[in-house]
């Protein structure tokens, strides 16, 4: 067995490679300032984005904001045990927007936020670390490229696999061609969460702003099976496990293939077949294919059942002509292809993560808003082109079709029923922005 120690001996792949850092005249933090930092969505990942972020010293949380006042105040004492400063609270992000003070801004809220979270930050002077997938259809994932642009602003997403060691050494191996001519990868996403079982609307939870939880989506009912964690089964705050696994891993998928554009095509069907019964919206049978010149890339994710292949739940695979190499967050394998009397093509290998893929992206981040490098680990403009990628697949499947999609006119050739959902329709007073 080929391990991770001789692969780390004789690749060069063996080295966490981040972001050069370079100074500009953008900003005004300086290495030796405090960089305070205001939370915005303060349960789950926002939550642990900030947590590792407060790891390093330079960093103060100085302002939480959250529609839930439990959880707003639960998370302020928790801050003080930790030994540090009460933060001052907010229900109105745009409040916590307006101190002059706060130099970064995490976006911790569900997808359908993200985007005038996001806007509002960066016009407000802000940098900002925004969750994935970056925003809940493509347009808004348009905008929030502009804004990052437009105001100069070092934009972390929180696509962490681009920060894990393992991972970058994945990459690595697949530019050195040992693995033959790739002509399939295929990515895979199997949890039990994303079945969401019926239960009857309530009223809202005492402390709750459940209309500005809403914010930008049409008027709905209160239902705790729509609210903290099972909202992004619901087409309107997000888009199931495509958007939520699948952006992880597709990124991986992206990545290895060294893609940067769209595909020539997505061909995708799906539907509510495990659990028709269910609340969910979003389809619990999903199959999506996106088609290039030379390599077909695809997706598969089954909802409310927790296998998948090569006994894992999740993983990608690239396929090559001399052997296949499977990976997730917890190690990659190579499976050689055999030739003939002569053995295997290539050696076997497994390369094992260390665990540190969330604390050094947050770090990442901490030291490109110090140095005014835009070029961080995962950068808006990549984070932009996974969530696109993910959104077309459920189009696609939403459909049951073939589409193509340009990037140059940001429609659906000669497929119109397609393109009304490309943009979503704001409810009164919130606005999609416009830059």
């Amino acid at each position: 067995m080929f391990t991770r120690r001789d692969f780390l001996k004789t690749t060069a792949a063996a080295a966490v490679v981040l972001p050069t850092m370079r100074a500009n005249a953008f900003g005004n933090v300086s290495a030796n300032d405090k960089i305070n930092i205001g939370l915005i969505g303060c349960k789950n990942m926002g939550w642990g984005d900030l947590t590792d972020m407060l790891l390093l010293p330079e960093t103060e949380c100085v302002a939480l904001c959250d529609i839930d006042k439990t959880i707003l105040n639960g998370k302020a004492d928790e801050l003080v045990k930790m030994g540090r400063k009460k933060p001052d609270l907010y229900g109105d992000y745009r409040k916590l927007l307006e101190r002059k003070d706060i130099d970064v801004v995490i976006v911790g809220t569900p997808d359908h936020w993200h985007c005038l979270c996001m806007v509002d930050a960066c016009a407000a002077g802000k940098d900002v670390y925004v969750e994935k997938p970056i925003a809940n259809s493509i347009a808004e994932c348009d905008a929030m490229v502009t804004a990052a642009k437009k105001y100069q602003r070092v934009v972390q997403v929180g696509q962490q696999q681009r920060s894990s060691g393992h991972w970058q050494q994945m990459v690595e191996y697949l530019r050195t061609g040992q693995l033959g001519t790739i002509g399939r990868v295929h990515i895979w996403g199997n949890f039990n969460y994303a079945n969401v079982t019926p239960k009857p609307d309530s009223t809202v939870p005492e402390g709750v702003d459940f209309d500005t939880w809403l914010g930008p989506t049409p008027v709905k009912t209160f239902n705790e099976q729509r609210f903290h964690g099972l909202w992004r089964m619901f087409w309107d705050y997000g888009g199931g496990l495509m958007t939520d696994w699948g952006v992880h891993l597709l990124d991986m998928g992206l990545w290895g293939l060294d893609v940067k554009g769209m595909p020539n095509k997505i061909v995708a069907t799906g539907g509510k077949f495990y659990y028709p019964q269910g609340m969910h919206e979003t389809l619990d049978s999903q199959t999506v294919s996106y088609l290039y010149d030379n390599c077909i890339m695809s997706w598969e994710h089954n909802a409310g059942v927790q296998t998948g292949p090569y006994n894992r739940d999740y993983g990608v695979l690239f396929k090559g002509t001399n052997g296949t190499l499977v990976a997730d967050r917890d190690n990659w394998i190579i499976i050689p292809e055999q030739d003939g009397r002569r053995g295997p093509k290539i050696p076997e290998m497994k390369v094992v993560s260390d665990g540190q893929d969330h604390k050094l992206h947050t770090k990442n981040f901490i030291e490109c808003v110090k140095t005014r490098n835009f070029q961080t680990a995962c950068t808006i403009e990549n984070g932009s082109l996974c969530a696109k990628y993910a959104h077309l697949g459920n189009i696609a499947a939403r459909l049951n079709t073939a589409l193509v999609y340009d990037e140059v006119s940001k429609s659906f050739k000669g497929a119109p029923e397609a393109d009304k959902y490309l943009k979503p329709t704001y409810r009164a007073p919130w606005k999609f922005p416009e830059l």
